[in-house]
């Protein structure tokens, strides 16, 4: 296959998996989208509606660490396993329409995480075969595809007059949609990974390895952030426009998907700069910028919502442009035959962190305010920029991005 042929067949592998994880995850922000109809509905208190996010966070931690255990990535086709994970987080999704409150719908939701851990570890892998230069990026414009999907759900609510039910079923068949483009519309790149077998000490050898374990506290502290900035903004930002006497409405979820969204623009030029300059200093650099974003967005809380806005889009730019890199170093650092393994775990053990900050940030706004409940967030990014700072400094940094760390 000469030169053109490769970059046309790489092009389009990853816009068919681009285009499958958006598809694939949009379960996972299902329950997002319809929340305020479901809390009018079920009555649902504001800690049941925070446990509707928390329980696919918990879900995907415990089907990721099973993954990780059985090393399913690895000694399973990739391609496989996304299918078989997205048919049946369709169903649990599609399900929720015969919930009548949280009894049910919440182990629903924690199913439909289980098996959305089958979708996006090993859509990663998939992709990194195809990509052995340019892999960050790559990575970056499937970690992107997802972000603006993370976005989506604000967009609807901003628009509204859509059924719950069939915001559910059409996320649900999506997803099914999804799953069947990455399972057989996509196959492996001309850069495989070594044949594995079934070992379960693997996990426990993933992160042994210290390349691996220092990128995956850089990832700790990256998702410290994250998640918790991405469930919370519009809240916050609701609140922000009410001190200046606006109702909040359509305008807090318009903010909130530009402030996600824009972070897909912000993980392709992470990407670019992983690959040219360098994986470590791009996370560092990142982490720094959003975590004085957090120490200091609460700050301009009661000044123009205009100003509050913009802090937001930097911060949102910056709080996920990293997050494809940590994944990229532990594709060029893990043992390569359970490099599936490796990123399944860095991911389960990252979203442990999820659920911590979604649950703790409402809790701090009550103590606090808002003006400091964000700035908690800060100590995640600064442990992650000591972590790949250490990485930087270690003889592992050679094999990182072609030698430039």
């Amino acid at each position: 296959m000469n030169g053109r042929a490769a970059d046309a067949s790489r092009r389009r592998a990853l816009a068919l998996l681009a285009i499958a994880l958006v598809l694939s995850m949009s379960t996972w922000f299902s329950a997002s989208a319809v929340l305020p109809q479901l809390r009018a509905e079920w009555a649902l208190s504001d800690s049941a509606a925070a446990w509707m996010t928390i329980a696919v966070q918990l879900g995907f931690v415990f089907g990721a660490v099973t993954s990780a255990l059985l090393n399913i990535s690895d000694v399973v086709r990739a391609q496989r396993v996304i299918l078989f994970g997205a048919v049946f987080a369709a169903l649990a999704n599609g399900l929720i329409i015969f919930a009548q409150g949280p009894e049910l719908a919440l182990p629903l939701r924690f199913a439909t995480g289980v098996f959305l851990a089958q979708v996006y570890p090993p859509a990663l892998k998939v992709m990194s075969t195809w990509f052995r230069e340019r892999r960050g990026t790559a990575l970056g414009v499937l970690v992107g595809a997802l972000t603006v999907g993370s976005a989506l759900p604000h967009l609807v609510n901003g628009l509204g007059g859509l059924d719950w039910q069939f915001v559910i079923l059409v996320t649900s068949a999506l997803t099914l949609v999804g799953g069947m483009i990455a399972g057989l519309a996509v196959s492996d790149g001309p850069f495989p990974f070594p044949r594995a077998v079934f070992d379960p000490r693997q996990a426990r050898r993933a992160l042994a390895n210290r390349g691996v374990l220092l990128a995956t506290l850089g990832y700790f502290g990256h998702m410290w952030e994250l998640y918790a900035m991405w469930a919370w903004f519009v809240i916050f930002f609701a609140a922000a426009l009410e001190t200046h006497g606006t109702v909040s409405g359509p305008e807090a979820a318009y903010a909130t998907f530009a402030v996600i969204g824009i972070g897909g623009l912000g993980c392709w030029v992470g990407g670019i700069l992983g690959d040219r300059w360098s994986r470590t200093k791009t996370t560092v650099l990142m982490m720094l910028v959003s975590g004085l974003c957090a120490l200091t967005i609460g700050l301009f809380f009661t000044d123009p919502t205009w100003v509050v806005l913009a802090i937001g889009l930097v911060w949102g730019f910056t709080v996920v442009a990293d997050s494809a890199q940590f994944s990229t170093i532990v594709t060029e650092l893990a043992d390569q035959a359970y490099v599936g393994t490796a990123l399944t775990l860095q991911l389960a053990l990252g979203f442990i962190f999820t659920v911590a900050t979604i649950w703790l940030i409402p809790i701090l706004q009550d103590e606090f305010g808002w003006r400091w409940a964000f700035a908690f967030l800060a100590p995640g990014p600064l442990l992650g920029i000591a972590a790949m700072l250490r990485l930087r400094a270690s003889p592992e940094a050679a094999m990182i991005a072609g030698g430039r760390g």
